[in-house]
């Protein structure tokens, strides 16, 4: 199975982490196709039937972003919002995204610890993607567990960094055999 990585980073050349990633994950073009958003779209104006075609050539699809506000950059917001329509993603026959595997990987800027309960930001990673599990059930895809890096602003050294493009391409193999929510 192939997977899908819908990549969505406002400057791309500037991250060391998420250009990282992007380059191992290139280097394997039989398994992995990387749609990158910033990319294709630098209007904005999104071919929603383009890319609806595209998630539904793949089983498994990635959301590769930087935590951003503590949600996703604007135009991945924006994609989603036009590309899971009424009638082809949910509603009584959106059915395309249904039993699709849905991950997320992104950098975290932020240290791990400061996203506990009694941390700085308060909230846990799992409570800041809440919108995106429930985005997944909604349209009946199988929400993933994440893979994500923290400290990418200024705390990753290259070797943590290469490391952690090891580790992302080992998450996106072993989530063709994963299911049900994290």
């Amino acid at each position: 199975m192939t997977t899908l990585v819908i990549l969505a980073h406002p400057d791309i050349e500037a991250s060391r982490v998420n250009r990282r990633w992007r380059q191992e994950l290139l280097l394997h073009p039989e398994d992995v196709t990387v749609h990158e958003l910033y990319k294709e779209y630098p209007d904005w104006s999104i071919d929603v039937l383009r890319e609806q075609r595209l998630l539904e050539a793949h089983d498994l699809i990635i959301f590769q972003f930087p935590l951003y506000w503590y949600s996703y950059p604007p135009l991945l917001k924006k994609w989603l919002d036009d590309v899971f329509t009424h009638g082809w993603a949910y509603g009584s026959s959106g059915n395309k995204l249904k039993g699709k595997k849905l991950g997320i990987a992104m950098t975290i800027g932020d240290k791990k610890e400061n996203y506990q309960p009694a941390g700085s930001v308060s909230f846990t990673i799992d409570e800041v993607i809440a919108p995106f599990k429930a985005s997944a059930i909604h349209v009946g895809a199988i929400a993933l567990p994440y893979f994500a890096v923290f400290g990418a602003s200024f705390q990753a050294s290259d070797d943590k960094i290469n490391q952690s493009a090891v580790d992302y391409l080992e998450y996106v193999h072993s989530s063709n055999s994963l299911g049900g929510p994290q």
